[in-house]
């Protein structure tokens, strides 16, 4: 099988011969990764003492320390007052040249899984756009507003979806973080009310190009997971699978045939920097998940204080035990 091959194998728990890996710095990568690009916005950028500042393309300020993580928190959210949302500009996906630099990537004669990254969500973004505390209280407050504001983002993701389906993406990638260490940010009624009909008519959309979802989201979402599965989701990015109760996770995405895309868990086994306990914990995710596992590398080891050599070992235990449970396999 080729790349692409092996990571429809394992979404599909169809006997693949190894997991998929997606490792950087010149390790091994099942996929090829593109993104879009909005139409007439480019980023801004400044440096304030020991502060960097940005604006993203739905208009909002976010600052990071300099020496801290990549990304930072929201500094200053577009809608202060629900009448900014008569102002508020979605960005515009609609002109093919947002896929140029996609169309171009994904034309090219290769075997991988071609996955296109779509951005962040509808939550993702509404949270954002509104400030997250302020959003919570909308949730039971303000209905319409937030369905408005809803409609107008899940419009976007439509645009971004149908370029991703038109220039040879295999797959999509979302971003949502839903859920804290115990349970979800909102109550499970919340989120089939305001998400679900919204999320199944992307999900609809992206399948009719034969695209696969690969749904990215922190914290532990347990209670929902069953409706996420129904609707489509084909593999969960968790950076913290051991958030959940490994086991019963393996046996709900076997049973619904999708597959955990996953680094070794990124907050109570990487930052150890035991080597012995990362191995392990390579090992008893590959045990658990094989079949329907595709492994992956966090890209911020900086951000939660990995270093690259920690990583190095957990990537090369993965390449142990497939070499030892594939022998036909050869790196």
């Amino acid at each position: 099988m080729n790349s692409k091959e092996i990571i429809l194998a394992n979404i599909n728990h169809d006997h693949p011969p190894r997991p998929g890996l997606d490792f950087d710095r010149n390790r091994i990568s099942d996929f090829l990764f593109a993104e879009l690009k909005p139409h007439n916005y480019h980023q801004k950028r400044w440096i304030e003492g020991d502060r960097e500042y940005y604006d993203d393309e739905w208009g909002n300020i976010w600052h990071r320390m300099v020496i801290g993580s990549q990304k930072g928190e929201i500094f200053q959210p577009f809608i202060k007052d629900w009448d900014d949302l008569d102002h508020l500009q979605a960005p515009d996906y609609s002109h093919p040249d947002c896929a140029k630099e996609m169309k171009a990537l994904f034309s090219q004669p290769s075997d991988k899984f071609k996955l296109a990254i779509v951005g962040g969500w509808i939550f993702d973004n509404a949270r954002y756009i509104r400030n997250m505390g302020v959003y919570f209280l909308d949730m039971a407050a303000n209905p319409d507003e937030l369905n408005r504001l809803h409609r107008m983002i899940s419009e976007v993701y439509e645009q971004k979806i149908h370029l991703a389906g038109k220039n040879g993406a295999d797959g999509i990638f979302l971003a949502e973080d839903l859920g804290t260490q115990t349970g979800l940010l909102f109550s499970p009624k919340m989120f089939r009310y305001y998400f679900k009909t919204d999320y199944a008519r992307l999900f609809s959309i992206a399948h009719d190009y034969g695209l696969k979802i690969f749904m990215h989201s922190c914290g532990k979402n347990w209670a929902i997971l069953p409706d996420l599965l129904e609707i489509g989701v084909d593999a969960f990015q968790f950076d913290q699978p051991t958030v959940y109760d490994m086991p019963e996770l393996s046996v709900l995405l076997k049973t619904h045939k999708a597959a955990l895309f996953s680094p070794i868990d990124i907050q109570k086994i990487l930052p150890t920097g035991n080597r012995s306990i990362i191995e392990q914990g390579a090992k008893e995710m590959f045990e658990l998940f094989e079949g329907g596992l595709i492994f992956k590398n966090y890209l911020d080891l900086n951000g939660i204080g990995v270093q690259e050599e920690w990583d190095d070992w957990g990537y090369h235990e993965i390449c142990r035990l497939i070499s030892e449970e594939f022998q036909d396999f050869t790196f």
